[in-house]
């Protein structure tokens, strides 16, 4: 119930959708979810590389505040309720980054206890595979999240609003 809706017909909209999209590509906020050993490679990314040059400063704490999950480590049927709660309590547009390979398919861990993959829980963006994944592979994933969310249009986000009020 935006802006959007009265800019749907004129001719700013591109310039509209240009620069709602340039605010976002370079504001992105994770909110982390480190649950095994992948977490140890996401924090030495945020450490050591420069994160800042993304629009980043620092990981959110609370969900209410960020709009990109990365979940990094083994993923058990214990914790995807929490998981589910956290993605659910996150702002539109939300984003979600499977780090490791337990996060992309549940790794060595073929076991009742062990979720096969977080996107059987939230829809997942983007996969960084390995076992543990390099600091360079979740930048990787970072800038192509940033052309994703430079592709963006209004039709795209008018389908998530639609979504939201047939929930309410």
């Amino acid at each position: 119930m935006g802006i959007e809706t009265y800019l749907e017909k004129t001719p700013f909209l591109p310039a509209v959708d240009y620069i709602v999209n340039w605010g976002r590509k370079y504001s992105v906020w994770p909110v982390t979810f480190g649950l095994a050993c992948c977490a140890l490679e996401m924090m030495v990314t945020h450490i050591s590389w420069d994160i800042g040059r993304f629009g980043s400063e620092a990981f959110r704490p609370t969900p209410r505040q960020a709009d990109m999950m990365i979940v990094a480590g083994t993923v058990t049927k214990k914790m995807a309720p929490m998981i589910k709660r956290i993605y659910e309590q996150m702002p539109e547009p939300k984003w979600v980054i499977a780090f490791g390979a337990c996060a992309c398919s549940g790794g060595v861990f073929q076991t009742y206890s062990v979720v096969q993959g977080v996107d059987q829980i939230v829809p997942v963006d983007f996969y960084i595979p390995g076992c543990p994944p390099k600091p360079e592979a979740l930048l990787a994933a970072w800038v192509k999240l940033q052309k994703k969310i430079e592709g963006e249009t209004l039709a795209d986000r008018k389908d998530v609003r639609g979504s939201l009020e047939m929930k309410g």
